[in-house]
């Protein structure tokens, strides 16, 4: 990894994408989202502050556990703009997300372990099955395969669709 000198306070989107893995495209993409920002010289080019590659490295990171990139926005909104952040300043933000991330962790563990039973069966019937309703929540409602949007906004079974 290329390293660059402490004197050079900005860096150029080609410094950027090799210290921090990412695409040019990808630092374009994360700039046009509002998750990093960069000023332009008079030839127009991007410059980059380095604190920007922590920034970087923290929307990847959430991104590798499924964090949404407008949640990812609002916690870095919160950062201030004028010092690199803090170990802690990334601390509180993840902790934020701790909770998503174990339910999400929790539902994938259901999936996993009713997986066979569901490829087995092949049915994936809204009845019964816990992947596609689980606790049955749709029991109540509708029976079939899967539920699908009605144009007036009502629900109804696929089933009903094709007769």
């Amino acid at each position: 990894m290329p390293q660059i000198p402490e004197k050079i306070h900005e860096l150029t989107v080609g410094q950027m994408s090799a210290r921090s893995g990412a695409a040019v495209s990808a630092l374009h993409f994360y700039e046009a989202k509002g998750l990093i920002s960069s000023r332009r010289t008079t030839g127009n080019q991007r410059r980059y502050s380095r604190d920007a590659l922590r920034r970087v490295a923290f929307v990847r990171a959430a991104q590798r556990v499924g964090i949404p990139l407008a949640t990812i926005r609002e916690a870095l909104a919160e950062l201030p703009e004028e010092r690199t952040p803090t170990r802690e300043d990334w601390a509180r933000l993840s902790a934020a997300w701790r909770a998503e991330l174990d339910e999400r962790i929790k539902q994938l563990n259901r999936l996993r372990d009713h997986l066979t039973d569901c490829i087995g069966c092949g049915c994936l019937s809204l009845d019964t099955c816990v992947l596609s309703n689980p606790d049955d929540v749709f029991g109540e409602q509708r029976t079939g395969s899967r539920l699908m949007v009605e144009r007036g906004g009502g629900t109804t079974s696929a089933r009903s669709n094709r007769a």
